[in-house]
């Protein structure tokens, strides 16, 4: 599986058709949850077959076992068009009993009264969970909680020693700050003559939420990341890609490109997870040999978390059997199972306690890990729940226009939140 699908990167958002909003403003169903656990359920994931086939068929007998009676039907969609296929059967009323989301993807089907309120129907499972993971299921103007937290991600930012001991920086001293990382972006272009930029994406939503401004009122009705903070953030960005501290082609760059800039030195620095140290070792062991690992760039102390659950589809036949797979499948002990196979962190209160998360053994994959579990702890999800993947179009759209010197970065905001507020009320 791409690392654009395990840290959740591919967080795409959709506005339902008109058609399949049902329950005015009120949020998810309440479906009743008791009765006897049975009946044949259909389970989505989001791009998980090709790699986890064993785990998820082997999950899915275990169940049926526990609860004879029960039939579960998985079916797995693919990345590209995901929130397009959600769309179309919720607007259908084809939606599978038990959906893999994201926040973004589970707002608009619980504001068209699609997801069940699990406050409502599941509250007593709400102790198993971190506190942050279940809050994460929430939906800005809805009262309830709409998903079972799943898996957490997040990750550090790998930089290049040798790019930075070239430029006269220190290599044990990698920027923690945004100034920090401005300031050596800098020094690095021009000791270069612009051949290696430092960073090779241009500033998203979570960025602006790292730098310190903020992204949305607390009612969730109006977007605020036009404020001084981001605008100063779009300001230091515009300097960066003058000097080409900012890679010339970020504009269009994918986390797929930028990747292999950083493999071939052409980057300094780059996000990323537990996995890519294996790719690295394989495909750029000069880079391997090199790679510093540190915190991901903060002004406020805390780094950005991409969050997973399971939503259960309102207007499922077999309430009581869908509640009950998307809470096994979610229990601490799959979760901490999936976790040991894939590079994510459970959702599970008392799980990032475990030896496997607080025990280093001297690999840089342990490491990485470790120190990620103890970041999520305090980690924040930075990415407003109806921040739609059109409103991160519309941003990204504006950043460029201010990177190329078209609009000033704060007429650039001021159109992206103009913009974003028009979608956003179209949501509604």
């Amino acid at each position: 599986m791409s690392r654009r699908t395990l840290t959740a990167l591919a967080l795409t958002a959709f506005v339902l058709p008109l058609s399949a909003c049902g329950s005015g403003g009120d949020g998810g169903g309440s479906a009743d949850a008791s009765g006897r656990i049975e009946g044949d359920i259909t389970f989505q994931t989001w791009n998980l077959r090709a790699n986890y086939k064993d785990y998820f068929e082997g999950l899915i007998a275990d169940f049926e076992k526990k609860y004879p009676g029960t039939h579960v039907k998985w079916v797995d969609q693919p990345a590209e068009g995901y929130a397009d296929k959600i769309s179309a059967d919720a607007a259908a009323g084809t939606l599978p009993d038990v959906v893999n989301v994201s926040p973004d993807l589970l707002a608009p089907l619980a504001k068209a009264g699609l997801a069940t309120d699990l406050d409502k129907t599941a509250a007593q499972y709400k102790k198993e969970y971190l506190p942050g993971a279940w809050d994460g299921q929430r939906i800005p103007g809805l009262p309830g909680t709409y998903a079972f937290p799943w898996y957490l991600n997040t990750g550090p930012m790998f930089y290049n020693k040798a790019l930075f001991e070239e430029a006269g920086l220190d290599p044990d001293e990698p920027p923690t700050t945004y100034d920090e990382l401005f300031a050596d972006a800098l020094r690095m272009a021009k000791q270069s003559n612009g051949r290696v930029a430092t960073l090779g994406n241009v500033p998203t939503i979570e960025d602006f939420g790292r730098y310190g401004a903020s992204l949305m009122n607390e009612d969730g009705t109006a977007f605020t990341f036009n404020d001084a903070k981001g605008v100063e953030l779009l300001t230091k960005y515009k300097q960066l890609y003058d000097a080409k501290a900012l890679d010339p082609q970020a504009l269009t760059a994918t986390p797929e490109s930028t990747g292999k800039k950083f493999l071939t030195g052409a980057v300094a620095m780059n996000p990323g997870s537990a996995l890519d140290l294996e790719n690295f070792k394989k495909q750029a062991p000069s880079l391997y040999k090199n790679i510093g690992i540190t915190d991901q760039i903060s002004n406020t102390g805390h780094v950005n978390m991409y969050v997973m659950g399971l939503m259960v589809n309102a207007t499922t036949r077999h309430t009581p059997a869908a509640i009950a797979f998307a809470h096994f499948v979610t229990d601490a002990e799959n979760q901490m199972a999936f976790a040991k196979k894939v590079a994510i962190f459970p959702s599970t209160a008392g799980s990032l306690d475990d030896p496997y998360f607080t025990k280093e053994d001297g690999t840089d994959v342990t490491r990485v890990r470790v120190a990620a579990a103890k970041s999520l702890k305090t980690a924040v999800n930075y990415t407003p729940v109806l921040f739609s993947d059109q409103m991160k179009t519309v941003l990204r759209n504006e950043v460029a226009k201010a990177l190329q010197g078209k609009e000033s970065p704060k007429a650039a905001l001021d159109n992206a939140v103009k913009a974003c507020d028009r979608l956003l009320k179209q949501q509604g």
